[in-house]
């Protein structure tokens, strides 16, 4: 299975078709350093919840930045932010070299990184069970959103690792569904997630924030959760609607 770099190597149908523009535009893959660690990022955005950072990025005009929503954690208190490390998946008969290529995958993967697993809209094989769960935390990575199926959930939910899922099924991977290629941009339902945005994901669903905002959207979405701490304040106070809306609140 060829990475991304073999394939630009390779390709040929840029310079023939005119498609430079195209390709910049659809595989770029954004690098930028954040002012503060990778970490603390991540765990500030723990804090918070899908709610506010949404009304962030709408204020933004980005209003398809949601996972489907049938995207789900496996539990409800399962709160997750993490730097998104791609995979993308396909129905396939094909089982030759799909364990050396997971293995170099899984070898790849890097501290504080959120696997977010584009199954091709597959809905026979699990792509995510026990043992990718316990590989995955000694990787340090941070949670998994799978948009496709699980296995091993008792496994799972006894390593308390955050994951996402569609539905469950105790069907393996091999002879149903190949990884074809890694940290590449992935299309889940009308979200665009490319390698190194962030992630966050809790109870009410999956944020994918482009990595070249998501600072700002963090500083924002917090300043939203301190102005909602008076909202609901002045709610239990007793303010009427008008003279909540005066101040600045909102419902």
């Amino acid at each position: 299975m060829p990475s991304l770099k073999d394939m630009r190597e390779k390709a040929q149908e840029a310079g023939l078709m005119k498609l430079d523009r195209l390709i910049k535009n659809r595989q770029h893959i954004p690098d930028n350093e954040f002012p503060i660690p990778l970490k603390e990022l991540c765990e500030r955005y723990e804090k918070l919840y899908t709610g506010c950072i949404n009304d962030v990025m709408r204020e933004l005009c980005l209003l398809n930045q949601n996972l489907p929503s049938d995207i789900m954690p496996l539990r409800d208190e399962m709160v997750v932010c993490g730097e998104a490390f791609t995979v993308k998946s396909a129905p396939n008969c094909m089982i030759e070299g799909e364990m050396t290529f997971r293995a170099q995958m899984l070898d790849d993967m890097k501290p504080e990184g959120l696997v977010v697993w584009d199954t091709s809209n597959d809905t026979e094989a699990s792509l995510w069970g026990g043992v990718m769960t316990a590989t995955a935390i000694t990787k340090k990575i941070r949670g998994a959103v799978i948009a496709g199926g699980i296995r091993d959930t008792k496994q799972i939910l006894e390593q308390n690792f955050p994951v996402f899922y569609k539905y469950r099924t105790s069907n393996g991977s091999l002879g149903r569904c190949m990884i074809t290629h890694y940290q590449v941009p992935v299309k889940i339902g009308k979200v665009t997630v490319r390698p190194g945005d962030i992630i966050f994901g809790d109870i009410d669903g999956v944020l994918c924030i482009p990595r070249e905002i998501a600072y700002d959207v963090l500083l924002r979405a917090e300043a939203i959760q301190r102005n909602e701490v008076d909202i609901f304040d002045w709610v239990h106070s007793g303010d009427t609607i008008q003279e909540i809306i005066a101040k600045g609140g909102y419902f």
